[in-house]
């Protein structure tokens, strides 16, 4: 009895060791989907085991939460993005991540905050990292890990663009195309909690109806195909609201051109994408009988040149959570993805962007 009591109390110490252990090495280890080579072939991609380096000064280690798989993810790992990370790197842009323990010289961050990271190229598909204060930003815990994890991209970029380019008050109308998008679903949430009014241009297809339904009850105005602009035209609309001074393009091709052209007098066309991978085309009448002006967004860029300007990144980030805590602007549809079925993910956004895939460590 007592050489049984003795095994068993030499066992539970064991067990105790190894747990320790496994605790000790996940502190200094995570795992990570890395690429070695850019490649279109997204099977290049591979989880490793990454060593993190110890926590010093202004450093924070954090766990990621989730970490959604956007194109522009995909776009860097084929080589293909302006921004490209040097090889070997790991995936993705964009996520939640709690802080778990900070150097002695982190002033604005404590364990328990969750985080989102500022810049591309952080490298979010992985389980822990350790990196500087200054690359995070804090997010609020009372939205939903979801909300978190999608909040710093396509809602800012929606946020941003209703705010830059023209001056609107409630009751203005805003004109976008890709209505359907990430992006132009926070479009029509945003408009609506501002007072703005949407007309939303969306390809023809088998569940038109249904679509319609699903972007008017976000808050749609208006909601119409590029087929019926180009057979009729927007003259019933603009008869209840007014012609819009803002157009927000991420389509190119034809149905920029659709935007353009439905622009009122000194208008601005903001193009943000290019779907259709076709030149934008421009009516000549526009750009000198109306005096549409034409810019560009890029979100990324934007962050960059306000990097140092903590209380711009955080009136944006705080206001668009706001929304989100008040119901007034949904995450995007996300389909989650446990962090070792990662292929799946990335195959599903190559192959479809109507799901937002979010891993989830």
């Amino acid at each position: 009895m007592v050489l049984r009591g003795l095994h068993r109390a030499a066992h539970g110490q064991m067990g105790l060791l190894r747990s320790r252990w496994r605790t000790l090495r996940s502190l200094h280890h995570c795992s990570a989907l890395v690429y070695r080579e850019h490649s279109p072939d997204v099977n290049t991609v591979r989880m490793e085991q990454l060593m993190l380096p110890p926590v010093r000064g202004q450093d924070v280690r954090v766990k990621m939460l989730a970490a959604p798989v956007n194109p522009a993810d995909i776009n860097m790992i084929q080589g293909r993005y302006p921004v490209l990370c040097p090889l070997p790197a790991v995936g993705g842009n964009e996520g939640v991540a709690e802080v778990m323990e900070v150097g002695s010289d982190v002033t604005h961050l404590r364990p328990g905050d969750w985080v989102v990271p500022i810049d591309a190229g952080f490298g979010t598909w992985r389980t822990g990292a350790v990196c500087k204060q200054h690359d995070l930003i804090s997010v609020p815990k009372d939205i939903s890990l979801l909300g978190a994890a999608t909040v710093f991209v396509n809602p800012c970029t929606a946020y941003r663009m209703l705010l830059d380019f023209q001056t609107l008050i409630p009751g203005c109308t805003v004109l976008q195309n890709g209505s359907n998008s990430a992006v132009g679903r926070a479009v029509i949430q945003i408009s609506a909690a501002l007072g703005l009014k949407t007309i939303n241009m969306i390809r023809d297809r088998p569940n038109c109806a249904d679509l319609i339904q699903d972007l008017r009850s976000l808050g749609a105005d208006y909601v119409i195909t590029e087929e019926e602009v180009m057979s009729s035209g927007l003259h019933e609309v603009f008869k209840e609201v007014p012609q819009p001074k803002l157009g927000l393009n991420c389509v190119g091709g034809l149905s920029g051109g659709l935007v353009l052209s439905n622009l009122d007098h000194q208008g601005t066309m903001v193009t943000y994408g290019g779907m259709s991978r076709k030149p934008l085309q421009i009516p000549a009448k526009s750009l000198i009988f109306q005096n549409i002006t034409l810019k560009g967004f890029w979100l990324t860029q934007w962050k960059r040149h306000h990097r140092k300007d903590e209380v711009q990144l955080k009136l944006m980030l705080d206001s668009v959570c706001d929304l989100i805590r008040d119901g007034r602007l949904s995450p995007p549809r996300c389909v989650q993805t446990p962090f070792h079925q990662y292929t799946n993910a990335l195959q599903a956004t190559i192959q479809s962007h109507q799901c937002k895939h979010v891993l989830i460590m």
